[in-house]
């Protein structure tokens, strides 16, 4: 194996470890809650813990890896994430797993915000970097497709600890196979770090979930609960103003006055706050509503995972015929339409109930992808393509935790985790699954005016760069 195919071969393993991380812990939150003691508080904040870390670290990351070396920031990624991944299957408490999470998100920061400029680093040559990227792209999709059904037999197997305790095994191969085979890089005239910037995001993002996760338990008028909205509002618009006015921004708010970059982003915040943050409750009413197992659940995904998985194949091969807008739009109705579909699914529904919604939406989702990541991509300077990537994952990740929050104060604070109050539970999980539905319709109006429905151009495919 030489230097190029050790590098692809190391981004795509950590890129599927990073993904699969995430559809993997959901089978198990039953199982974490049960064990642990732990409340539907506790379970968001296994995923939010994670999901803020990597939304509000990734930019900042991007840029320290292009100061001090990508293959160095990459590596501390990893390390990071495998003694992590350790520490969360060895938690005794939810506090211990939720504030572990939140460190693994870092870690996972680390490792993504370079893993394009590594590939750029790797294969300079652009038809070979297309070849790489599809790879790159393939893997992703890969993980997803197989997460649900591999975190569910795991679970049933060997216990909730082990969908944390795989990646240690796939930590230490990619730490082996980074130290032998990937190149340092850095770029000369790299950003300056805006600290004022990363403070301010970090700050208003956790502000902006912990009030949305508590809000059913204290009460939305109390004190709490309006001090930490409000406090959120005020640091997310100084955040804009900080971004505004320092020199080496880590958001160039320049970039949002192209229409497609701008839909990129809302796009992107709007499949993962709808659909992607809905799969959290999904789960637990497969699980503590219906009575299936950690496998039985994993298996009801698997059969839409797959679908998005070829659809993404299909749909990237003709993404020089059909126009992004069409692809990026159409993809967030289907997923609209597909949320509205779960409505079927009530106390006494069989699993089967959530197939059609989940097909739908899967086909819709497996449509999106390769489209909007393109635009991402192609819609900033070539120099800058890196950091439009970080960018557009900053809008993916904080989609999930804002979506997750927000979807969590729509089920009333009584009904647990459904298994306490099914009838509350399902009547909570229908007004979240309305208004994902209606987010995701939102977005794919903003994203058909914003990206447009003309034709698709003939332009070569966006190439990453260090950003």
């Amino acid at each position: 194996m030489n230097v190029k195919q050790g590098t692809l071969a190391v981004v795509c393993l950590a890129t599927a470890v990073l993904m699969l991380d995430i559809a993997v812990v959901n089978t198990a939150l039953p199982h974490i809650a049960s064990d642990l003691h732990a409340g539907l508080g506790g379970l968001q904040w296994v995923v939010d813990a994670y999901t803020l870390a990597l939304a509000s670290v990734v930019l900042t990351a991007g840029s320290v890896a292009d100061r001090i070396g990508r293959k160095r920031v990459f590596t501390v990624g990893l390390v990071l994430f495998t003694v992590t991944s350790i520490v969360a299957g060895m938690a005794g408490s939810i506090e211990v797993l939720d504030i572990t999470r939140g460190v693994q998100g870092i870690g996972g920061a680390l490792m993504f915000a370079t893993s394009l400029s590594l590939l750029a680093e790797a294969f300079p040559a652009t038809e070979e970097r297309v070849k790489a990227l599809a790879a790159y792209g393939a893997s992703i999709g890969a993980a997803f497709a197989v997460g649900p059904l591999v975190g569910g037999a795991l679970t049933s197997a060997f216990g909730w600890q082990a969908v944390f305790f795989v990646n240690v095994p796939l930590g230490v191969i990619g730490l082996f196979a980074t130290l032998r085979y990937v190149r340092e890089s850095r770029d000369p005239d790299a950003r300056g770090l805006d600290w004022w910037g990363q403070a301010t995001l970090s700050a208003g993002l956790f502000l902006l979930v912990l009030g949305l996760l508590r809000g059913n338990e204290d009460g939305w008028s109390s004190t709490p609960i309006v001090a930490e909205l409000v406090g959120a509002a005020v640091l997310l618009i100084v955040f804009v103003l900080v971004q505004r006015r320092v020199k080496s921004p880590m958001l160039p708010l320049g970039l949002f006055r192209r229409p497609d970059f701008t839909g990129a982003q809302v796009a992107a915040f709007a499949i993962s706050a709808s659909f992607f943050a809905i799969f959290l409750y999904t789960t637990l009413y497969l699980q503590n509503v219906l009575g299936l197992s950690a496998i039985e659940a994993g298996l009801v995904y698997m059969p839409g995972t797959v679908v998005m998985f070829v659809v993404s194949g299909l749909s990237a091969q003709v993404a020089n015929k059909v126009a992004p807008g069409v692809m990026i739009a159409g993809g967030l109705t289907l997923v609209a339409a597909g949320m509205l579909l779960f409505l079927n699914a009530d106390v006494n529904s069989s699993w089967t109930a959530l197939e059609p919604g989940f097909l739908l939406a899967s086909i819709g989702t497996g449509l999106f992808n390769p489209a909007v990541s393109a635009v991402a991509l192609g819609s900033a300077p070539q120099h800058m393509s890196g950091l439009a990537a970080g960018v557009n994952d900053t809008f993916r990740q904080a989609g999930i935790a804002v979506g997750v929050a927000a979807f969590g104060a729509m089920v009333p604070a009584s009904s647990g985790l459904g298994a306490a109050d099914p009838v509350g539970y399902v009547d909570g999980l229908h007004v979240a699954l309305i208004a994902g539905a209606a987010l995701a319709a939102v977005g794919a109006v903003a994203s058909a005016r914003l990206l447009g429905l003309g034709r698709a151009g003939t332009s070569a495919v966006p190439q990453p760069a260090a950003s």
